[in-house]
């Protein structure tokens, strides 16, 4: 086992991975710029460093600065988080050129998932079912007419090395696809510095659902259920919950035995997150994340795994803690996103926290960084918590977000919560009855 570990991130996923170290009795370094000096994870670890300013690009993203931090500090292994380089397959081949280890899959999967047509031809021929789509990317407009009338409209988009919605264009008709196919290829090459796209069949109300799995390298993995991130804007999720109120055991079974099956073959290390799109009871495989997700404590809850402390002992080259038969659901969990942002516009909030009080009680999970006289950095992400909320069925767990939500005080910046109250008032959400565009049209009503 690793002696120390330091966590190449910041906020409220620093804080997690901090604590799993803590209980497994593995020092941790916290890596910080300077706007973050005053930050909760550095006060939590048991070393701090700082690597740089305040941009990102200097200090969270500085590959050299990571590396003189583990080499100052002695720590052994990295663990990324989210975000930032944590499926950056460049950082992970210098994390090991400098013999230290990346705790997260190898650079080979990272690259392997990283690029969206070459997920989709991986998954495909390892039998996961994939949305109607052009076989690799598309370089020209003449192409791009050719395939969508072949498949019919409508179709959206993407850039292959794409993500969080970017590089992204819906063409409802043929007289859309020449705006969608330049702007979707112009926004690739600035945001990822590759205008590649591939075009896709564009279901019309599904769901986005994701199958949690975990592999131990060595052809061995396991899934762990599902959790339904429907509830979207802009692509970003906002409210998840496991399981998801359209997916029944068998069904379940059926999908994460398909998935774990697909990432026991390429002998997959540590956490990933396979995503569909859901409709008409099939599922359509879209993406697979290669690091932990946001929304991984609804799968803890409902299943009673560390998914972190797992990733260390697996990066560790200790066998997985679980085998299939031992995940077994248990109750229904939802997790909420406060962002520290002006509704409703969304409009980033930093700030000075001038009180915060954190809800509490049976079943409430309340993952932060924020504190009494926290000044919120302008710099990055405006998340400032996830309340998660775990009970023995859906009816209870959402009477208990209500509660908790009701019990938290966040003074001083704006920020979502009032958003999240609104939403338990409407009945589409009590049942369980919506889509990836429900949020956004409800949206437009919303003040």
């Amino acid at each position: 086992m690793f002696n120390k570990i330091l966590i190449a991130n910041r906020g409220e996923i620093a804080l997690r991975v901090i604590r799993a170290c803590k209980e497994m009795g593995i020092g941790s370094v916290a890596v910080h710029s300077t706007a973050d000096a005053d930050a909760m994870h550095v006060r939590m670890a048991d070393e701090s460093i700082c690597i740089g300013p305040p941009s990102g690009t200097q200090s969270y993203l500085s590959i050299p600065n990571i590396i003189s931090a583990c080499e100052i500090t002695g720590a052994e292994a990295i663990h990324p988080g989210y975000g930032f380089l944590s499926e950056n397959a460049n950082f992970v081949q210098i994390v090991q050129d400098h013999g230290l280890t990346f705790i997260g899959p190898t650079a080979d999967h990272i690259n392997m998932m990283g690029d969206k047509i070459t997920a989709k031809d991986t998954m495909k021929n390892l039998g996961v079912p994939c949305v109607p789509g052009s076989d690799g990317g598309v370089p020209t407009l003449k192409d791009a007419r050719k395939v969508a009338e072949e498949m019919g409209f409508p179709v959206i988009v993407k850039a292959t090395a794409g993500g969080g919605g970017r590089g992204m264009k819906l063409a409802r008709t043929a007289d859309d696809l020449e705006e969608a196919f330049s702007t979707a290829r112009s926004e690739s090459k600035a945001a990822f510095g590759n205008d590649e796209v591939y075009i896709e069949k564009y279901l019309t109300l599904p769901r986005h659902i994701e199958i949690q799995v975990f592999g131990d390298g060595k052809g061995r993995a396991v899934h762990l259920g599902e959790r339904d991130c429907s509830l979207q804007r802009r692509h970003q999720k906002v409210f998840e919950e496991s399981p998801s109120p359209v997916v029944d055991a068998e069904t379940r079974a059926r999908i994460g035995k398909v998935c774990a099956d697909a990432v026991a073959a390429i002998n997959y290390a540590g956490a990933g997150t396979i995503e569909f799109l859901y409709e008409n009871d099939e599922f359509f495989f879209i993406e697979m994340n290669t690091r932990l997700q946001v929304e991984h404590p609804v799968t803890e809850a409902v299943y009673g795994v560390d998914l972190v402390r797992e990733q260390i002992r697996v990066a560790a080259g200790l066998p997985m803690s679980f085998e299939q038969d031992d995940l077994v659901p248990d109750g229904h969990a939802i997790e909420v996103r406060i962002n520290a942002e002006k509704l409703p516009e969304f409009r980033p909030s930093p700030g000075k926290i001038t009180q915060f009080h954190a809800p509490g009680g049976l079943g409430v999970r309340m993952d932060s960084h924020i504190y009494d006289g926290y000044s919120i950095p302008p710099y990055y992400d405006s998340l400032i918590a996830k309340l998660i909320v775990h009970a023995p069925d859906r009816p209870a767990a959402l009477a208990r977000l209500k509660r908790s939500l009701d019990e938290l005080i966040v003074d001083g910046v704006d920020t979502t919560t009032p958003l999240h109250r609104a939403l338990l008032e409407e009945p589409d959400i009590l049942s369980g009855n919506y889509d990836i565009h429900w949020l956004e049209k409800w949206l437009e009503t919303y003040r």
